[in-house]
């Protein structure tokens, strides 16, 4: 004897199995896109945005400029700094005051410890030092690299410290500080303060060069060229208004900077500073720096876009990002490349 089915179980039956089936499906989906995402995202060739206003990291593929993936951090980053032995990405999250450590090589976020304020961030060339300029609570941090980030010195800066560059020897950082218009040295062993000089309106960017210090004077039309040893301001490099950051081409014949308000990009002569080139990349300008087939990477900060620039020709592709893009870096670029240093970190070993 056949029983006889209750009306709608059939068809109740069939809807269980089409469910079964699409979540099945589903999970099938979720799991290799899954898979995709994290194989992509260990692309050998890997750039890190930090999208300050968004409180993302996007990682894109070099080769293909695609992106990968974006990683939360918590609050606002804006700065990168790689580790002597370029194992490391770190990303300061001003807002949020932590440092986070992502594997330059994946990509994955695999630590972070807490730091006070970290918004412009640097190694010394030795790795013995690592900066911070505290620019919301105009301090100077200085901490040992090599014992776990222990707090060495805290400078206060009136006001706004904003950028900063280590002297070749590592025995003294430069500072700008944006809302007084001064540059400060700081001796790193004994964070004695010796010397603090004028420059102009809103200083950030700041480069060791040639025996000299220059600085990116933003609420002017010029860099600052400075002496080192007493602080006094030697001349005044005239460009398009706005100079904001500095960076060195990767063959050291060549100087960029960002003149983030014009929306100019100047590339000048490495020994007399004359400006060779004047690229025009809208958007805001902001950080800087060079993939292996010699392009530019500039974030642009006023877009949601990165700038890839052709030096040779000065036309450009540009990538979507999220929003305020600042701080950028390549795993391809030699560690502490991209921080506006004349004098690279020497590799080594780094713990972590």
């Amino acid at each position: 004897m056949v029983a006889k089915s209750e009306p709608g179980t059939s068809l109740l039956k069939a809807l269980c199995a089409m469910k079964a089936t699409f979540f099945r499906s589903l999970v099938l989906s979720a799991t290799c896109l899954g898979l995709m995402t994290a194989h992509e995202a260990r692309a050998e060739r890997l750039a890190f945005v930090l999208n300050s206003a968004d409180a993302t990291i996007g990682e894109y593929d070099i080769d293909t400029q695609q992106e990968l993936r974006r990683v939360s951090v918590l609050r606002e980053p804006h700065h990168t700094a790689p580790t002597p032995d370029g194992k490391y990405l770190l990303v300061g999250d001003t807002a949020g005051n932590m440092l986070f450590f992502f594997d330059a090589q994946t990509g994955d976020r695999v630590k972070q410890i807490p730091i006070v304020d970290p918004y412009q961030i640097q190694f010394s060339p030795d790795g013995h030092y690592f900066g911070v300029a505290g620019l919301a609570r105009n301090q100077i941090d200085i901490y040992d690299a090599r014992d776990d980030f222990k707090l060495l010195h805290r400078i206060p800066a009136s006001s706004m410290p904003s950028h900063m560059n280590f002297s070749p020897d590592s025995s003294v950082v430069y500072v700008s500080l944006q809302d007084s218009g001064k540059l400060t040295a700081i001796e790193t062993a004994s964070g004695r303060t010796l010397w603090t000089t004028d420059v102009g309106s809103t200083p950030a960017g700041v480069l060791w060069h040639n025996d000299r210090i220059l600085v990116g004077v933003m609420g002017t039309n010029y860099v600052a060229v400075v002496d080192p040893t007493d602080g006094h301001l030697e001349r005044k490099v005239e460009m398009a208004p706005g100079p904001h950051n500095l960076f060195i081409s990767p063959d050291h014949k060549r100087l960029y900077v960002t003149c983030r308000v014009s929306g100019i990009i100047e590339q000048l002569d490495w020994d007399s500073l004359a400006i060779v080139h004047s690229f025009n990349v809208p958007g805001g300008p902001d950080d800087i720096v060079f993939a292996p087939d010699g392009k530019m990477w500039a974030t642009l900060r006023w877009r949601q876009h990165v700038a890839v620039i052709d030096p040779a020709t000065g036309t450009y592709t540009t990538i979507r990002t999220g929003r305020s893009p600042h701080g950028i870096w390549l795993n391809t670029n030699e560690p502490g490349y991209h921080v506006s240093m004349a004098t690279v970190p020497r590799r080594q070993t780094f713990p972590g």
